[in-house]
């Protein structure tokens, strides 16, 4: 790929194909709306997990149970990325391959919802493409194109190479003052025209801010959600709540992460039906899409910023794996979750 011009940029990128030669692991990432990149570099093979207690760049599955990936930081390296301009969008031929068995199982998911089984569950599904670009090609392409999202590129040779534009955090901790968010609802951004949400999309983001409200609590001891506000993400529209809170003195971090993840809007409600419906239906495994990734405690002790692992593609020798998924409700129709999958591939595919 061309590099950068600027020479700390120079320097970063050039560990990274190092680390990429030699089958080591790394993570760099830049946070929303900053120019700072970071590259976290560790110098052996070692797979290591982590209970939230460590130092370093967690990478963590859909099931946590599987346990959380720590890249330990055996080097920090960091550059500035300056925003140059947004890439012309290619425009992506979309294929309907798939398209019975995502119907077939958004029905099924309607009809579980129906029985009372099933508030909400998010259903989704993988789609393989040819890769013709480098990861750090990629990972560049994606951070000209998404400035207001957490960028990563991840590797590790027991885990594989990931990376993504995600526009959700899971959650932040900064001197006991924690920060999430209640993100759901998704509409096509067309020309200027400000989002028309209905009555479907408005319910499924009550729903996410009353469940993360029920769930966050009992280990807070203050909690504000703001109003739902529409936030534009690519070519994507969703609604947004803000949410706000001070921990208990006796609340870990960890007991936060595990109460938040997997959240309403990467699984559904009631939680552990939802993922067992998920489990069991969708026709992948999911692995890390849906996970989360990012700071633990790099900056300092409890200092975390951790970001859902969405719009995200797993790349392998010459081909990537795409992500796509919606979440469902009793007033779905399952013709408009395949177009809304659709519409959300096109952030993937057009980087590719």
């Amino acid at each position: 790929m061309h590099y950068p011009e600027n020479k700390e940029l120079q320097y970063l990128f050039g560990k990274v194909e190092n680390q990429l030669k030699n089958d080591l692991p790394f993570a760099i990432y830049r946070k929303p709306e900053q120019e700072e990149l970071v590259g976290v570099f560790q110098m052996d093979k070692e797979l290591r997990f982590t209970n939230f207690q460590d130092k370093g760049f967690v990478f963590a599955p859909f099931d946590l149970t599987k346990g959380a990936v720590l890249i330990r930081p055996d080097e920090i390296v960091t550059g500035t990325h300056s925003f140059q301009k947004k890439l012309d969008r290619a425009e992506v031929a979309l294929s309907d391959e798939g398209k019975k068995e995502h119907l077939e199982l958004v029905e099924k998911g309607i009809q579980e919802i129906g029985k009372g089984n099933l508030k909400k569950v998010v259903l989704s599904r993988k789609m393989e493409v040819a890769l013709t670009k480098s990861p750090l090609a990629i990972f560049n392409d994606l951070l000209q194109q998404y400035p207001n999202a957490c960028c990563y590129l991840f590797h590790h040779p027991e885990v594989g190479t990931w990376c993504g534009a995600t526009p959700e955090t899971l959650v932040k901790v900064k001197g006991g003052e924690l920060w999430t968010m209640s993100l759901a609802a998704t509409l096509p951004f067309e020309g200027n025209e400000d989002p028309k949400w209905g009555s479907k999309e408005i319910e499924e983001q009550d729903m996410v801010s009353d469940y993360i409200r029920e769930k966050l609590h009992p280990a807070l001891e203050r909690l504000e959600i703001d109003e739902a506000k529409s936030v534009r993400a690519g070519n994507l529209w969703h609604l947004r709540s803000e949410v706000m809170g001070r921990m208990k003195p006796e609340t870990d971090i960890q007991k936060v992460i595990i109460t938040l993840h997997p959240t309403p809007a990467v699984c559904g409600i009631p939680t552990q039906d939802a993922m067992d419906f998920i489990m069991r239906n969708e026709n992948y495994q999911r692995t890390f899409y849906t996970g989360f990734l990012g700071e633990l405690n790099l900056l300092g002790p409890n200092d975390v910023s951790l970001f859902v692992n969405l719009r995200c593609m797993e790349l392998n020798g010459d081909k990537a794996s795409i992500f796509v998924g919606g979440g469902i409700t009793s007033a779905s129709n399952p013709l408009n979750e395949w177009i809304e999958t659709q519409n959300k591939s096109k952030t993937m595919l057009g980087i590719l």
